[in-house]
């Protein structure tokens, strides 16, 4: 019963334990392999759509233009620039392109105090321009001035706080204050986002944060109020939508019997970026430098054709930023699935081209992917367990194949899967299966082997085992002594006992020879009826097989004759044995067919054994041997010389000896 309850703690530990592992490798596997492969199977296969197919999208939306501030740009005029110099591309817009509006990617939380008159004239400019969207960034830390915070905060929330109805439990509010803006350029905006983008994986786990951008957070939750993302704020004016429902995974509009569905986690309510392809010039939508603009205007005004027709923004979502990666301050490339370097403003574009055209990527829940990886962890596992070395190594690499095809359709068309993590799972559960399947078979061959014990000689039995791929008929020729060993009135006496007695006593008596024929290095080759049959120097080799067979059968004798006085008490029948054991060259090996063969010695040797045993009813002895025996024993054993025995089978008359005590070690 101890022993039961061990083996099932033992099982259940293992159990456990396996658990653990196949959990710790999962959730490694998730946090910092699956997010890499996401980039390359976004950067290899999502972008790179062929272009004959016509339905998909490959690059950004013609309806999105960017205007940077560009190298091109700074090298005209000065960075930092007086911020009337804006002024002339709000007034390109708002007088000649007519944009459907205008974003601008950038906060502003400081005055030109040296140049309060170019400030004034660009908020003139922002509060003149109707369709024009700031940006804005919320801040980790408290506010230096709590009271000033405090009133920053009141009328922030009067003026930019989305309407929102609420069906869900907010997210953590981490943000603790804004970057504030100059009062004149507050009270000049009418519409804000947050430019804000947070690094990590595509689940939007912020635990393992990696710099690369994969998502966008369209909703900001600060201080019990809902802000909107600068790609959330460019949708709603564009769809003229004032309120919205927000429950734990979608954003409802139900002005527009639209919605859109976010990945939720501990932090944010995030949408991953669908990514286009990128443009030679590093931009997956087309860009235009803002010196150029700025130059149109002027031209324009002077009655010369511009650089850049307005006609080129007329019903467009006009985009506004900066990138000169060599530019002090201007440096706005960020690392995302498709590039190292890729311009924010462009990352910014690709968020408002999802949401404006409904252009998503589809996340598979984490218990789909989570129950793919089981399914084929499971069918791994069945597949080694029923199949062959091969045949399970050719199915399981079909498998893991035609898996990563499949994940190489699903990004095609825009469906995210796990890739690695599941493959991951399925080389720690192949280690597992094959492992497990070793330790079956292991303990299936030392059940087998123990079973084996019980019929034929361990030595027999670890001969076949260690031969086990070269088994055949066949054998070799050897010197042997052979013992027969057998019951004296044994017939009659079983008739007077059933068949279950017969058994149980057969069964002791062979239970207490056993280990003394095994103890001088015979083997037991089989049992015939009440008699033994024993071989002593194959396959044990043993150079004083003789002298071991003649001890042998003396301490069987004194076996029987302590049995005597134990069978006496349990009302049993005394028995006596008679033994005769010869020495001589034999046939030792594999007797009988292909399909069922027999490990066993044959030849006259054991013949002549079996004639000697016989005997000994004749001379009412108990032990008698051979003259080839005799000589190898005549110096350990008082013996009794029985001359001219004519044996059946013999043409010539045989010595033959009595074995009447064999001397003690």
């Amino acid at each position: 019963m101890i022993k039961f309850l061990l083996n099932k703690i033992g099982l259940i530990f293992s159990w456990i334990t396996i658990t653990v592992i196949l959990c710790a490798v999962y959730y490694l596997s998730y946090n910092c392999a699956e997010p890499k492969a996401y980039d390359f199977m976004t950067k290899n296969v999502l972008v790179q759509k062929l272009s004959f197919d016509n339905h998909k999208q490959v690059y950004g939306s013609d309806d999105i233009v960017l205007v940077v501030i560009d190298a091109k740009s700074t090298e005209k005029y000065r960075w930092p620039w007086k911020r009337e110099l804006y002024c002339n591309i709000l007034k390109y817009f708002s007088e000649y392109a007519r944009p459907k509006v205008i974003v601008h990617d950038s906060i502003l939380t400081t005055p030109d105090r040296d140049n309060p008159e170019s400030d004034r004239k660009y908020f003139n400019s922002v509060k003149n321009t109707k369709n024009y969207i700031a940006g804005f960034m919320p801040d980790l830390h408290e506010w230096r001035d709590p009271e000033f915070g405090k009133r920053y905060d009141s009328k922030f929330k009067q003026k930019f706080a989305i309407n929102i109805d609420e069906q869900n439990t907010p997210t953590l509010n981490i943000y603790k204050s804004l970057m504030a803006m100059p009062d004149l350029y507050f009270n000049a905006l009418q519409y804000v986002g947050c430019v804000a983008i947070v690094p990590g994986a595509i689940n939007g786990n912020l635990k393992v944060v990696d710099e690369i951008y994969r998502n966008t957070t369209p909703l900001l939750y600060y201080k019990e109020n809902y802000y909107p993302s600068l790609s959330l704020k460019t949708f709603m004016f564009l769809n003229n939508i004032n309120k919205t429902i927000l429950t734990n995974d979608k954003i409802i509009f139900p002005e527009m019997n639209y919605s859109i569905k976010q990945v939720h986690n501990d932090f944010f309510n995030t949408i991953p970026i669908k990514y286009y392809k990128l443009y030679n010039t590093g931009y997956s939508h087309n860009n235009i430098s803002a010196i150029d603009i700025m130059q149109s205007y002027e031209m324009i005004n002077r009655g010369q054709a511009p650089i850049i027709s307005p006609e080129v923004f007329k019903d467009k979502i006009v985009i506004l930023g900066a990138n000169v990666p060599a530019g002090a301050g201007l440096n706005d490339n960020k690392n995302s699935p498709v590039s190292v370097n890729h311009p924010g403003v462009d990352i910014q574009a690709t968020a408002i081209d999802n949401l404006v055209h409904n252009d998503f990527l589809c996340v598979i829940p984490q218990i789909v992917n989570f129950l793919i990886t089981l399914i084929l962890m499971i069918s791994v596992y069945l597949l080694i367990k029923k199949l062959n070395l091969i045949k399970s190594v050719i199915a399981i690499f079909f498998l893991i194949f035609g898996y990563l095809f499949i994940c190489t359709i699903c990004f095609y068309y825009g469906t995210i899967i796990n890739v690695i993590t599941p493959v991951v799972m399925l080389v720690i559960s192949i280690i597992f299966a094959y492992t497990n399947k070793y330790v079956i078979e292991n303990r299936n061959k030392e059940k087998v082997k123990s079973a084996m014990g019980k019929y034929m000689s361990q030595n027999v039995m670890q001969r076949v085992v260690e031969n086990i791929d070269n088994l055949g008929l066949g054998g070799k020729r050897a010197v042997v002594t052979v013992l027969f060993a057998d019951i004296r009135g044994f017939t009659s006496m079983s008739e007077k006992m059933s068949a279950q007695q017969v058994s149980e006593f057969l069964n002791e008596y062979f239970s207490e020879m056993e280990p003394i024929i095994t103890s001088y290095n015979g083997i037991i080759n089989k049992f015939i009826g009440d008699a033994i049959m024993a071989i002593f120097g194959e396959p044990i080799q043993d150079e004083n097989h003789a002298q071991n067979a003649v001890k042998c059968a003396y301490a069987m004798l004194q076996k029987v004759e302590k049995l005597h006085k134990k069978w006496y008490r349990e009302g049993k029948p005394e028995i006596e044995i008679g033994i005769g054991i010869n020495t001589g060259e034999v046939f030792v090996g594999n007797i009988g067919s292909e399909n069922r063969m027999e490990y066993t010695v044959i030849g006259d040797t054991v013949n002549l054994a079996s004639r000697l045993e016989s005997y000994n009813k004749m001379y009412k002895t108990k032990m008698l041997i051979s003259a080839s025996t005799y000589k190898a024993v005549k110096d350990i054993a008082d013996i009794i010389k029985i001359p001219e025995v004519q044996i059946r089978g013999k043409a010539n008359k045989i010595d033959i000896y009595e074995v009447l005590k064999v001397k003690q070690d």
